[in-house]
Parts: C-alpha cells; structure tokens; sequence
C-alpha cells in the first residue's frame, strides 16, 4: 500500500539512464532557477521603504536611487557570473570557484554561506507568498505560520517528484506572474505619461530620526534582497540542456532584464503613488489596488505574485541539494547527500532543506521582515568569496582576455564586499549576527564531518596488511535469544548450529510466567543446545542480556559473540507496532560494542 502511495503522489521510479532527459530547456529553467530573483521584486522596494519611514515621508524619496544603485549592483554581478558560467561548465556556484582558487576554509566558507542563503531563500519565499495571501484577505493573518508550512510541503512533494516535473509545474505560474507584472507596471506608465494617476493623501508619519548616510545604507541593504538567487543559475548549469554554459549564460541574462523592469517599475510607481508600507499590506497590493482598482486584476496580481513567491522557494530546493552533494561529494557532508532518490533527485538534501527551512519559519513566526537581515549577510558573501575566486582564477591561468575578466570580477568583489560589510554592520542588531554565527557553525560541522571519514578511511585500509591475506577461524560463539518456545525459535536455533560450532540459547527470566512452560517444551523437543536461564529482578532484558555476554568475554578473551535474535515479520504493516520493540533495543546496545554482532531471523507469520 506505501508503494503505490508513493507512485501515486511521486509517480513511477525512474531509471538511471533517464537521468540525461532530465535536463532543462532555457524556458523552464528561467522558472526553475529565476523564479526566487524574480519573486524578489515582490518585497525588495518595500524593505526599501521600511527603512526610510524612519526619518518621514519626505525620505521615501530616496528609494529611487537607491533602487538604481542596486540595479547597477545587479548588473556587475550578472557580468560577472556570465564569465564564471563559461569557466566553470559543469557548475560554477561559489563553493566550486572557492575551492578552486582560494583554498579550503574559502570554500567551506562559501558553502556554508550559501547553503543558509538557500534555506533562507525557502523560509523568505514561503512567508512571503503567505503575506501576499494575507493581503488579500486579512482574516487568515493569524495563520500565516501554518498556512506557510503547508505550502512548504507541498513544494516539497512537487520536488521529489522530479527536476523537469516540477519545472515544467512551476513554469506555468512564473510566467503568468512576469506577464500580469509587465501589464500592471505598463498600465502604470500610461497613467503616469498621461497624467492620470492619483497620489495617495500622504499620511502623518511620526519622524523618529532623521536621515543619516547609516540609514541609506541600511536602505540599501534591505533592498539588497533583489539580488537574492542570482548565483542560482551560474549553480545549476548541469541541468541545463547542452549546451549547458551557452543556455545558462542567455537564462541569465533573460532574467537580468525582467528582473531590471520589474524591480524599477514597482519602486518608481510605488513613489508616484505615495505609497507607504503597512504592517498589514503588502507595498504591490496597494500598488495593484492603485493601478487597477479593487477588481479583477487585483486580485490576479495577488494571486500570482502569492504563487511565484511560493515558487521562488523552488530555486532554493533546485540548488541547495545540488551543492549538497558537491559538499558530501569531497566529504565534508554525510554520503547520503550524494545518492539520488527513486525520481532522479538528491531526495535527503530535499528533505533536509524542508526541515530546515520550517525551523526558521517557526522560529521567525513567518515574518518577512524578521528574516530579510539574515539573507543579505550569507548572499553578500558567496558573492564576494566568488568574485574574488575569479580575480584570482584570472591572474593564474592568464588565458584570452583575462584583464578585461579580472577588472570585471575585481569591481564585482570590491562592490559586493561593501555591500556585505554594510550589510553586517547596518542588520548586525537586527539578526545579522546570528547568520554570522551560523556560518562558522556550519565550517565547523564540514571539519568534523571530514575528519571522522578521514579516521575511518585511515582505520579501514589494508594498505598495511601482509599480502597475500592468510584467513584464520577465531573463536565464536553463537548465542540464542528464547522468549519462548515456538516455530521462529525453531528457525533461529537450526540457523545458529548450521553456522557455529558452539551455540547457547538465553531464557530471561522476569516473573516466572514463562520459565516453566518453556523448560517443559525444551525436554519434550530436545533442540540439542544448552538452555541458560537468567534471572532479571528488575524485569529488563537488555541489561541483563548484555552482562551475560560480558562474562563470557572475560572468561574467553578474544571471542566473537554473535546475538541471534528472533523476528516476527507480520503479515500487516499496523501490526509491527505489536512485536518486535525488544529486538529493536538489543541492536541498539549491541551496535555499540565492539566484538559483539546481532542476527536477526525472521519469521513471516501468514494472517
């Protein structure tokens, strides 16, 4: 019944020789890869706006040039990732380019960054898409948090079923979004040209500082969050069609000028329109509302830009297992990130960007603004780490060009390591401090991590070992664990005396109830093994089990002691919940002990 669950909801498994078809055209990857920078010009001018309504009404101003600031930002950063897209084929993300040229602890920098701005890419896209929501219709503001979970899960399940399944699920929505968008943003040119638009009556806001050069700045970096996504393409250049770095160059670029005119024409109608932010409405529905009156297309434009926010969390489960496995791949994250599930996806990284991702949504309660000041500190630094990379890259191969490659990359790191100090010293009080600490956490974990599977390598090879191998019978000792007496134990007594030598059978004893019916049964059977009865005061098995294997260790220094533990296998999955649970801490105390092993033999029951 699981299975076809699982082929219902996922659909069928797929083989590996499918993985080649798996590959993304240019159309839906734009959905796949850009629907997060896209989605940014969803909130980007608001958290602009935030900022300045400290210092009055009049401040609000500034958003333009700051938006223009930004968008020149963006425009570096586009060139910039284009080259590294063309040097680095097979994927380009800021670990890869790290790794490559600044060394080790860069690189483990520049995952760990990255993988918390996908997280967060998640948490911000989902809370987002929920406040787009509750715009619409304000009663379920009380139930952003579980409304934004449910939408998680089902992006998650969208995710495993497929890279191309979902792509082509989330190209539908995405371009539904760019159109409406490019319409509301001309309709709004028209009116501006045309003189027809109708300022907003401009509220009396309280002026609590006034504007200083720190307020731009931290202006500036709250809007930063336009940028958001942008290494997502230059990350997943593998999925591309081939070929695959010409196709993500032009993906890119396509995407640079949507995301251009969107996030201009919101910013610059958001001011012709006095629109200032409300802790209960979203900047572009009032900007909707504005522009086309409270009608149909409002509520389209909220409905949409609800589902690219949702959608633009896609980009984060689209790259996070990606580098996941590149990380896993050179040890420094556990080998199951590398493995690819039953639908030709990297199922645990999935899984383990959902987790993570609900953690932050809870904690955060699913405010925006409360996880915009950790996303700007993480993506300021995988691009600078990644520009920087390829200055040096420039330097070192000096192949065709490489002046020209390096000048554009030096004033994409120089302008994105401002942007990431601002960004630290403008949010640190607001959060950015725990990114910070997450970062080095996350280093921290990739060490361990490493060096565990460098012990355990060192502790597995037989480099060291005489050749040729020379293969000697040691002592052992097959020991029978006899709850009672029936068919199983029958099973698990003839499997033990077909393999070994010297068997025992184990009998503990708890209260009694049992130790006579099944001293009958072992005469009237005569199995032929020695029956030990152990007696547990304090009615447990484990404890008892385990020092009764100690004894014979020290009696008989050097044996191997294998536990045969006998299994019911029902025929119903409820009825697992039935048997079994004693085995189940047997092989957990056995796990840990070094010259002892378990068996289990099952027995398939019928009804």
């Amino acid at each position: 019944m699981i299975k076809k669950i699982k082929r219902f909801v996922f659909g069928k498994r797929l083989p590996s020789w499918e993985y080649k078809h798996q590959r993304l055209s240019k159309k839906i990857a734009l959905a796949v890869f850009s629907s997060d920078s896209l989605s940014s010009v969803a909130y980007a001018t608001e958290e602009i706006l935030l900022v300045l309504i400290a210092a009055g009404a009049a401040a609000l101003a500034y958003s333009l040039p700051i938006s223009l600031v930004i968008i020149g930002l963006l425009w570096i950063l586009i060139t910039s990732y284009r080259q590294t897209i063309k040097a680095y084929p097979k994927g380009g993300g800021a670990y890869i380019v790290a790794k490559d040229n600044l060394g080790k602890y860069a690189s483990l920098f520049a995952g760990g960054a990255l993988m918390w701005a996908y997280i967060l890419t998640v948490a911000v896209s989902v809370a987002a898409g929920v406040a787009a929501l509750t715009s619409a219709f304000p009663t379920l503001l009380p139930y952003k948090v579980i409304l934004a979970l449910v939408a998680l899960v089902l992006i998650t399940v969208l995710n495993l079923k497929g890279t191309k399944e979902s792509g082509i699920i989330f190209a539908i929505p995405t371009y539904f979004f760019i159109a409406i968008f490019f319409f509301m943003i001309i309709v709004g040119f028209i009116k501006y040209f045309t003189g027809q638009i109708v300022p907003m009556p401009m509220e009396t806001i309280p002026v609590i500082s006034g504007l200083t050069l720190f307020m731009l700045f931290r202006a500036f970096s709250s809007g930063s969050a336009a940028l958001t996504g942008i290494e997502a393409v230059s990350d997943g250049v593998p999925a591309f069609k081939k070929p695959e770095s010409e196709n993500a160059r032009k993906t890119l670029l396509i995407m640079a000028v949507i995301l251009t005119i969107l996030f201009f024409g919101i910013t610059f109608l958001s001011l012709q329109y006095n629109i200032v932010p409300h802790h209960d409405r979203t900047v572009v529905s009032v900007l909707a509302q504005n522009i086309f009156g409270n009608n149909m297309f409002f509520y389209i434009v909220q409905t949409f830009t609800m589902l690219i926010l949702f959608l633009a969390a896609n980009t984060g489960f689209a790259d996070f297992p990606r580098l996941s496995f590149f990380l896993a791949k050179d040890k420094f994250l556990p080998n199951q990130f590398t493995q690819l599930g039953e639908r030709l996806v990297f199922t645990n990284g999935i899984l383990f960007l959902t987790a993570a991702s609900a953690a932050l949504i809870i904690v955060f309660k699913g405010s925006v603004h409360n996880l915009i000041p950790l996303y700007a500190v993480g993506v300021f630094t995988t691009f600078t780490l990644s520009q920087t990379g390829m200055v040096k890259r420039s330097f070192r191969l000096k192949d065709k060009g490489w002046k020209k490659k390096a000048l554009i990359n030096s004033i994409g790191a120089v302008m994105t390591f401002i942007a990431l100090i601002v960004s630290a010293i403008t949010k640190f009080v607001d959060g950015a401090w725990v990114i910070i600490i997450l970062i080095l956490v996350w280093v921290f974990v990739f060490l361990k991590i490493e060096s565990h599977y460098k012990k355990l390598a060192n502790q597995l090879s037989v480099s060291k070992l005489k050749k040729p191998l020379k293969l000697k019978s040691e002592k052992h000792m097959m020991i029978v664990l006899v709850p009672s007496f029936h068919k199983g134990i029958i099973k698990s007594l003839r499997f033990a005396k077909s393999f070994c030598k010297d068997v025992k059978a184990i009998h503990v004893d708890l209260s009694g109830a049992q130790k006579e019916k099944l001293l009958f049964k072992w005469k009237q059977f005569k199995p032929d093994i020695d029956l030990i009865i152990l007696d547990s005061p304090y009615r447990v098995i484990t404890e008892v089990v385990m020092n009764y294997i100690d004894e014979i260790e020290k009696k008989n220094p050097g044996i191997d002691v294998t536990l045969v533990i006998p299994e019911f296998v029902p025929k119903k999955f409820w009825h697992h919940l039935l048997h079994n649970q004693t085995s189940l801490r047997l092989k957990t105390a056995i796990h840990f002990r070094k010259r002892t092993s378990y068996i289990s033999i099952q027995y398939h029951l019928t009804e």
